[in-house]
């Protein structure tokens, strides 16, 4: 679906709540007839009752959850890590809205933050200003910090408090175009053994276990001004108990990949 199509689900609701049929509410929404049918067996968005002759109908609560679909869709979130978010209703459903509205913009400035890093690209190819190394790799730092706080950086301050959170991400933006670099090099290669770890149902304890507590533990240093194995534990027990970071590392690397690395963590970081 296209990432704007969410902001034509608006209803006026009457004394009796509107029912839509599956291609009422797609035609309204923007989306394919397939893709609700879709979101309906993989019991992302079942309609409210199905009529005898096998119509599927849907009320006011399937209007606004495929509406919370498709804003979180157009971040570019997996599905699985959709679903809890998608049935949130009252209080609940509007803080995880103004959640997606930081994200939103987080991205924005992470964008404008690129978009003037390409203009000065462009402006010094042609011979107009110089740049210094550090201004051609700040954006790409910037828009990680931008993300990282949209999405978790309530939870982040809660579990470690301002001034560590403050001192991770200026540490982040600090870090050489060098460092950079493996920082992420270290994030694709622990994906890469967590998906292997994943299909092999291998064993946390085991040779693939230790690499990646290992792995991660290097990709936390690059931005922790201080390590400590407890630290780490607790952090991969957050992993578990938070359902986007689960689903983050599960959609990444395969189901059970959360699972693993948390298991991992605990059988070799001590």
């Amino acid at each position: 679906p296209h990432a704007a199509s969410s902001c034509k689900i608006i209803l006026e609701r009457g004394p009796q709540a509107m029912e839509y049929t599956v291609k009422q509410l797609a035609t309204l929404a923007g989306v394919s007839v397939r893709t609700l049918h879709y979101y309906d067996e993989i019991g992302l968005l079942p309609p409210a009752r199905v009529t005898q002759a096998g119509y599927r109908l849907y009320g006011p609560a399937q209007v606004d959850a495929l509406q919370s679909i498709l804003f979180y869709r157009a971040l570019g979130m997996p599905l699985a890590q959709i679903r809890p978010l998608a049935a949130l209703r009252g209080e609940a459903r509007v803080a995880a809205l103004r959640a997606h509205r930081a994200a939103l913009l987080a991205r924005r400035d992470a964008l404008n933050s690129l978009l003037s890093t390409l203009d000065k690209t462009i402006e010094q190819e042609e011979g107009g200003i110089s740049m210094q190394d550090t201004e051609k790799f700040a954006c790409f730092k910037q828009a990680l910090v931008q993300k990282n706080e949209a999405q978790y950086g309530a939870e982040a301050r809660k579990a470690y408090g301002e001034e560590a959170v403050e001192a991770a991400n200026a540490r982040l933006m600090g870090l050489s175009e060098e460092q950079f670099a493996q920082m992420q090099a270290a994030g694709q290669k622990l994906f890469g053994l967590l998906r292997e770890a994943v299909a092999q149902n291998a064993a946390p304890s085991g040779s693939l276990g230790l690499q990646a507590a290992q792995l991660h533990k290097e990709w936390l240093c690059f931005t922790w001004p201080h390590y400590s194995a407890a630290a780490h534990r607790g952090l991969a027990q957050m992993y578990l108990q938070d359902e986007r970071f689960t689903a983050y590392y599960d959609s990444a690397a395969g189901a059970g990949a959360a699972q693993f690395l948390c298991s991992a963590i605990e059988a070799n970081i001590t």
